[in-house]
């Protein structure tokens, strides 16, 4: 239930509205922007065109966030890991949330439109409305693939990137695509089952609250060897060098090696340490990408 508080200074007051747009998962998304904008252009862009996108790109994301606060503030009271975001705390009151949301939205689209091209807009609001309706309002309270299927639209980042870049899309684009897709259960699910409880508590169907612990390893080492699979198979598609191909192969040898450690020891300890090397696996594979490129180039 939301609290009654003292008024809030202004920085604080702005904090609160940043932290509805979830900063740390929309670094998560630049993470694999920019990287995609280098390979796209088989080299640097320029500056202007990778700050615009990036902006553009947070202020969706961010959008997208806080209409997902906006409507999850009943569950996340009952979380233990968010039950002190603003709108549970009642810091900002959810009108105000939605509004500012909302503004993010349009802002984003005409931002995108005007600074980049309106394919990577397009994209942008399509990517929110699928994580609004699709995700949150409709899979993550009635099934246990909401995570996904949902996790669809953090994907959309290396679309936006890619056209920001070149106007259109082809195979490259859509394998980095599904790069992501199949990352996300694995990563996600890692987490879920450290705050299993939290989803019992709240009655939402994750995966680890559904199914017994190893089956749930099962499914994350089988989601973690496609990724693997995906990105060797980028590798060619994209034309890339010996340095992405070579820290794919590591990289995943590394991811799978965890998954499967998961498997023979499923507890919430080991499950944080996948989780943990996920977020460095992602940063990792799509810095090769772009430093295999700028290196191709500069030869």
């Amino acid at each position: 239930m939301q609290g009654t508080i003292a008024p809030l200074r202004p920085i604080a007051r702005v904090g609160a509205y940043v932290a509805l747009t979830k900063p740390r998962i929309i670094e998560l998304l630049l993470i694999t922007t920019v990287p995609t904008m280098v390979v796209a252009q088989r080299g640097i862009p320029s500056i202007w065109l990778m700050v615009a996108t990036v902006v553009g790109g947070s202020f969706a994301a961010g959008g997208a966030n806080a209409i997902n606060m906006y409507v999850d503030r009943d569950i996340d009271a009952l979380m233990e890991r968010t039950k002190n975001r603003p709108l549970v705390t009642g810091v900002i009151e959810p009108r105000h949330a939605l509004i500012f949301a909302v503004a993010l939205e349009a802002v984003a689209f005409a931002w995108l439109w005007g600074f980049v091209n309106l394919v990577s807009a397009l994209l942008a609001v399509a990517a929110c409305l699928f994580y609004v309706f699709i995700y949150t309002l409709w899979l993550k309270r009635s099934s246990s693939h909401n995570i996904v299927i949902g996790g669809a639209a953090g994907a959309v980042p290396v679309l936006i990137g890619w056209t920001a870049v070149t106007g259109s899309l082809d195979w490259a684009p859509v394998v980095l695509f599904a790069v992501i897709f199949y990352w996300t259960p694995p990563h996600f699910w890692a987490l879920a089952i450290r705050y299993r409880e939290d989803y019992d508590a709240a009655d939402v169907p994750m995966l680890p609250s559904v199914v017994d612990l190893r089956t749930c390893a099962i499914r994350i080492l089988a989601y973690t060897v496609f990724l693997w699979a995906l990105t060797l198979v980028f590798s060619f598609v994209a034309d890339m060098g010996l340095l992405y191909l070579v820290s794919a192969i590591v990289l995943g040898a590394i991811f799978t090696g965890l998954a499967v450690q998961l498997l023979r020891d499923a507890t919430p300890k080991m499950a944080m340490r996948l989780f943990t090397f996920s977020i460095t696996y992602i940063t990792l594979l799509f810095g090769a990408m772009a430093l295999d490129q700028i290196l191709v180039g500069a030869a």
